[in-house]
């Protein structure tokens, strides 16, 4: 006698998505993650085009869109949404993953250091979320996905604005679930540890013993185990779980 087979199913095929910063690193991870469960992705980009064109290449077959947008301007992100609606009908998932980094010591940041963190890691979170969850709401059903950091809850050195603007973004999710839930959307946060990105490559040059040494696994993160948190969180498995952070960091600092 075979052994019995379960089938996963995550409810995501034929939705629609829409993906903040998604053309590099832990952003494209999440848009080909989603658009192998078969989603419809529709992915934002700010300055770096032949890497979003390379993003589309790149999967053939798959149902994936790119569009430029500066997650700062709250205009261009009412464009962009209600653009995705009128064509696809409505948006399912939105992730929150556009973000920068301006790291130094607190008496060496610069007053734009602070501002362009926050305009993009918080104001950029904010704006999509308020452009979207209309239309979320009024299909009573959304699930949101924001992209934090271990840096939120675990103290580094040179980090502070950064720090400060995902720990924002932690409280920003669990009010904004508090606000939506009865009319059905979920919102919850992923936050990384130290992944293997572009983005991350300074940090991890410069202190990779120091690092390592704090983290259990004894390894970096990878991208795609970063989106297939979010895929979780995006999917109907997770359809009980909303106003949480689930913290992908192989034990950083515990």
């Amino acid at each position: 006698m075979s052994a019995p087979t379960f089938q996963i199913e995550d409810g995501l095929a034929g939705r629609i998505a829409l993906v903040t910063g998604g053309s590099r690193g832990i952003g494209r991870a999440i848009v080909e993650r989603l658009a192998k469960a078969g989603m419809d992705v529709t992915f934002t980009y700010l300055g770096n085009e032949a890497a979003a064109q390379e993003v589309l290449s790149a999967n053939p077959g798959l149902t994936i869109a790119a569009v430029k947008v500066d997650g700062r301007d709250s205009a261009a992100v009412n464009r962009c949404v209600d653009g995705l609606v009128e064509r696809a009908g409505r948006i399912d998932v939105l992730v929150n993953n556009a973000g920068v980094i301006r790291d130094n010591l607190l008496p060496l940041l610069e007053d734009d250091d602070l501002k362009t963190v926050f305009e993009t890691n918080i104001e950029g979170v904010f704006h999509f979320c308020r452009a979207v969850v209309p239309y979320m709401m009024s299909k009573r059903h959304g699930r949101i996905v924001n992209l934090s950091s271990v840096s939120a809850t675990k103290g580094g050195r040179g980090q502070t604005n950064y720090a400060a603007s995902k720990g924002a973004v932690e409280a920003f999710t669990r009010s904004l679930a508090v606000e939506v839930g009865r009319r059905g959307l979920r919102v919850n946060a992923v936050a990384p540890g130290v992944i293997e990105t572009e983005m991350s490559q300074e940090v991890r040059s410069l202190a990779g013993d120091e690092i390592l040494s704090n983290v259990v696994l004894k390894r970096y993160g990878l991208p795609a185990e970063i989106a297939e948190a979010v895929w979780f969180l995006s999917s109907d498995l997770s359809g009980y779980i909303t106003g949480q952070v689930l913290p992908v960091d192989g034990g950083f600092k515990m």
